[in-house]
């Protein structure tokens, strides 16, 4: 019997019209939590960005309920987003990467534990955020006044993939203490070394006393590939990139649109039950 859906937002819970959850996938986390099974958010968002998402599942603010966020860089207790589990990402490191990007056309996001920094954003990293969560964006191209501040990860922007994946070859030489991955088909992340969903995933399910195979990782991206792998069950939705399928033992025949997320609960989850 599995005990803990962890699941990606963007593209995968989320509906890419209007960026919420949809009717269906309500219903069906309700159903799974009635079972006892926990519904556990995993996003590459900080925390305090995905409250909405929270308050549409029924989980804002309650005790006993979990976020992993940051890409597996923190876990909190919804109550108060109580802060168990938290990996920083030193300032040097940082600093490091932000020179760097600024040799390439990219956007920058640096995240801190409260809030997100934005460099060099186009109007399409804009609406593409709209919804989303909050940035706060600086004219300034440089990140001293972070000193001091606790910082989880930044990422750098830009929608084609293939120069994002020339960025990870050519930064290869400043990478090797640093974990790389890659969401929504237009970022490429850096996380402190050994940080991923799938780790994040492991420690909660240990916090919680949850054997790993009783998980169910849900994702649609490169960036939830480690919980995919970690998980019992890896479950990629339907319109899940191509490089991350052959990992998955299960694919939905439905979308993001169309209800993945509750077509993986009535399947896995409710049937058991009946």
């Amino acid at each position: 019997m599995y005990k803990i859906i962890a699941c990606d937002l963007d593209e995968t819970l989320l509906t890419t019209t209007d960026r919420k959850v949809s009717a269906k996938n309500v219903v069906a986390v309700k159903a799974a939590r009635e079972r006892g099974v926990k519904f556990v958010v995993a996003t590459g968002r900080g925390f305090p960005s995905v409250s909405g998402t929270l308050a549409e599942l029924g989980l804002l603010d309650l005790p006993n309920e979990y976020v992993i966020s940051f890409n597996g860089g923190a876990i909190t207790e919804n109550a108060g987003n109580r802060l168990l589990h938290c990996v920083d990402m030193p300032f040097k490191t940082v600093e490091k990467l932000f020179k760097r990007a600024l040799a390439y056309d990219v956007g920058i996001h640096v995240y801190t534990l409260d809030a997100v920094y934005g460099f060099r954003f186009t109007d399409n990293e804009r609406a593409y955020l709209a919804g989303r969560m909050t940035v706060v964006e600086r004219d300034d191209l440089n990140v001293d006044f972070l000193r001091g501040q606790r910082l989880i990860k930044i990422l750098f922007v830009n929608p084609n993939q293939d120069y994002l994946r020339r960025i990870e070859r050519e930064l290869a030489d400043i990478t090797a203490d640093v974990t790389v991955s890659f969401s929504s088909n237009r970022y490429i992340e850096f996380s402190p070394q050994g940080v991923d969903k799938g780790t994040g995933l492991l420690k909660l399910a240990e916090i919680l006393n949850v054997k790993p195979e009783e998980t169910i990782a849900i994702g649609d991206n490169f960036n939830d590939l480690s919980m995919i792998r970690a998980a019992g069950l890896g479950v990629g939705v339907a319109n899940c990139v191509d490089g991350i399928k052959q990992d998955c033992n299960y694919i939905t025949a439905a979308t993001c649109d169309e209800g993945a997320v509750a077509e993986v609960i009535n399947k896995f989850i409710t049937e058991e039950f009946k």
